[in-house]
């Protein structure tokens, strides 16, 4: 075999090797704001292992379905990793928007983005999820009407952030909850979360539950 032959069958062994093993890090990029005041702006989302911002399509989908209930909404973004979903709430006339993101690094940004853009009121909080949910709701704060809820993949997260929603009496009597999940995985919920509308997109399965207070779910 010519020296040349050999060089092209290590470029190819490399490229095969490149697809078998693709990094399991996000390229960095930026995703837009699809609709309201703020439509148009940009949203960088950096390195992050993990981070999956929802899909352009699928947020626009999202917010049709939303669209009775948005206005004056207060809002909830756990796991807010980029802020997408939160901030195109607020861009949509929502009241109000508490995000919750454990990444130190993604939290500034996320600070950075909602000055930059002037999303107000806003207030981002670097904490574990479960963790913040398991304390007692403070007495002034008003439950949430919509909260978005969009865990690691790699952490079966969601059941128990559904389940300290409700324990820690989160939510409004008729609050919206936004999940998305691997298309194959079965969602755990608590009984009174009623599915609204749900959606796939590949492997990404999405689905929005309305709340029922648990003594109309009994009934």
């Amino acid at each position: 075999m010519t020296g040349h032959a050999i060089t092209h069958t290590r470029k190819g062994a490399e490229r095969m090797k490149i697809r078998a093993h693709p990094s399991p890090m996000p390229r960095p990029g930026r995703i837009r704001i699809i609709g309201g005041r703020l439509r148009g702006s940009k949203i960088e989302v950096p390195h992050s292992e993990g981070l999956r911002p929802t899909p352009d399509r699928v947020r626009e989908t999202l917010f049709n379905w939303l669209q009775p209930v948005v206005d004056g909404a207060r809002c909830l973004d756990l796991f807010a990793g980029s802020g997408a979903n939160g901030i195109e709430a607020m861009s949509r006339g929502a009241g109000s928007l508490v995000t919750i993101e454990r990444e130190p690094a993604l939290a500034e940004r996320l600070r950075a983005t909602t000055a930059r853009l002037k999303v107000d009121p806003v207030q981002v909080v670097c904490a574990d999820a479960l963790a913040w949910l398991q304390q007692t709701r403070p007495v002034d704060w008003p439950a949430f009407d919509l909260v978005f809820m969009d865990p690691p993949f790699a952490r079966d997260l969601a059941p128990q952030a559904a389940a300290e929603l409700e324990r820690g009496d989160w939510l409004a009597p008729t609050a919206m909850i936004y999940m998305e999940l691997p298309a194959d995985r079965e969602a755990r919920v608590p009984d009174n979360w009623k599915v609204h509308r749900h959606g796939r997109a590949g492997a990404l399965g999405y689905t929005l539950y309305q709340r029922l207070p648990p003594d109309q779910a009994r009934a």
